[in-house]
């Protein structure tokens, strides 16, 4: 094990761009040698990667914030390299679960892997210079990897003891939840994966949550081992909300960065939905606003928090969906919730207009709007008065929504609370 790795605090005295914006933005949790990366990022020499296994048709707001760690590097006169990780997928990555991953075919991964793509121009310039981003896939190296090779090349490099007493394999272990083989395997496909990219791409650091502090670690000491130039780790926090929660998810589920999985509008009301206590921070993670800004923003109190949300919910949104798409998520909001209107850009479910002249339960209506998951919730809704149609609240959970009950547009407005709606929309 290298004896240089070690947590970090706040860093004193940078002279890099890059790690001074990161520290004073909240990005930093563990850093392998703050001097020696400090040194080679004020000389416009880091070359860093982020790798994203590729489990979902889409990355998540959870994958934000080093998507941003990228995007400041790249600003910084660094070379980002996003690393599609379409080989490791087939094994799954333990960290973090408490039970072995679906194992996806070759062709769902081949999906998702196009789906996840599409996010990452929003945040970084690609192509060929010096400081463009390069996307890379570790199934090009790992795929063809003959195992009796790779068992004698990298695998007489890691000690089972010390694997073993990994967070990823000891959480499994201490609760008697199976740990299978193929994912045992992982840490050493990572820390592969770091050495094939530094041996590629001259790549000398990689950055990630905090769950993957080990993972690097492993990396940075095989490279070591096996001969690469000195290899650094960086982590960010893994975020939480001010009350605990996890980020990204919300009741209805993943905050999806695809607009096909999530509306540019559903995700500045993710956005604007920000608690209090969190404004300032998100605010400096996820928007570009200079910081004697966001002080300002963050000192807000009372009722004027809610005007530091919007800027929040805005900045965020253009920088994933462009600014055309972000000021009408706001203009919608504004309407919708400001003047009572009923916007008509809100998100629709549409039903046929023959099922709606018979008739569609008020249950059944919410539920597929996705504004509740069940019929057994929409009821309890109800019961607090949390459902209104047409800005009326709900009393009967047996109403039958019809085609008299449209309004303006031709369309019939459920809401959940104040800031969740639906418009129901006949085809």
């Amino acid at each position: 094990m290298a004896k240089a790795i070690r947590h970090t605090g706040i860093m004193a005295n940078l002279k890099s761009d890059f790690l001074r914006i990161l520290t004073e933005r909240g990005f930093v949790h563990q850093c392998s040698d703050e001097t020696g990366l400090d040194v080679l990022a004020a000389k416009g020499k880091v070359v860093a990667y982020v790798g994203y296994d590729c489990t979902a048709p889409s990355l998540h707001v959870g994958s934000l914030i080093s998507i941003m760690m990228l995007h400041w590097l790249q600003k910084t006169g660094g070379k980002p390299i996003v690393l599609m990780g379409s080989g490791t997928t087939r094994v799954g990555d333990p960290s973090g679960k408490d039970e072995t991953r679906r194992i996806l075919t070759t062709e769902q991964i081949e999906a998702n892997k196009e789906g996840m793509r599409q996010a990452f121009s929003k945040f970084l310039k690609f192509g060929t210079g010096k400081t463009d981003a390069l996307m890379s896939d570790n199934a090009e190296w790992l795929v063809p990897l003959n195992y009796i090779a790779f068992l004698r090349d990298v695998g007489r490099h890691f000690s089972v003891n010390r694997m073993l007493a990994m967070d990823s394999a000891k959480l499994r272990i201490d609760r008697e939840q199976e740990l299978s083989f193929i994912e045992f395997n992982y840490m050493l496909l990572q820390a592969y994966d770091f050495v094939e990219l530094a041996r590629r791409t001259g790549c000398n650091l990689q950055m990630g949550g905090s769950d993957q502090w080990g993972n690097i670690v492993n990396g940075i000491d095989l490279g070591r081992r096996m001969g690469t130039d000195q290899l650094y780790g960086l982590t960010c926090p893994l975020l939480t909300t001010a009350s605990g929660a996890k980020m990204g998810k919300t009741a209805s589920g993943a905050v999806w960065l695809n607009e096909a999985q999530l509306s540019a509008y559903d995700y500045w009301q993710y956005w604007r939905n920000t608690e209090d206590a969190d404004v300032e921070r998100l605010l400096k993670l996820f928007t570009t606003l200079p910081l004697n800004e966001i002080e300002k923003l963050g000192a807000l109190g009372g009722a004027e928090i809610n005007e530091a949300k919007k800027v929040l919910a805005t900045e965020a949104t253009a920088l994933l969906h462009g600014s055309e798409k972000a000021a009408a998520a706001s203009e919608t909001a504004r309407k919708t919730f400001e003047q009572g209107a009923l916007a008509q850009d809100l998100p629709t479910l549409q039903v046929s207009n023959a099922e709606l002249e018979r008739g569609i339960g008020v249950l059944t209506a919410f539920v597929q709007a996705g504004l509740v998951k069940s019929n057994g919730e929409a009821r309890r809704q109800i019961k607090g008065g949390g459902l209104k149609v047409n800005n009326t609240t709900i009393a009967d959970e047996k109403v039958q929504l019809t085609t008299a009950d449209l309004v303006e547009g031709d369309v019939i407005k459920l809401s959940l609370g104040k800031k969740k709606h639906v418009l129901l929309k006949p085809l």
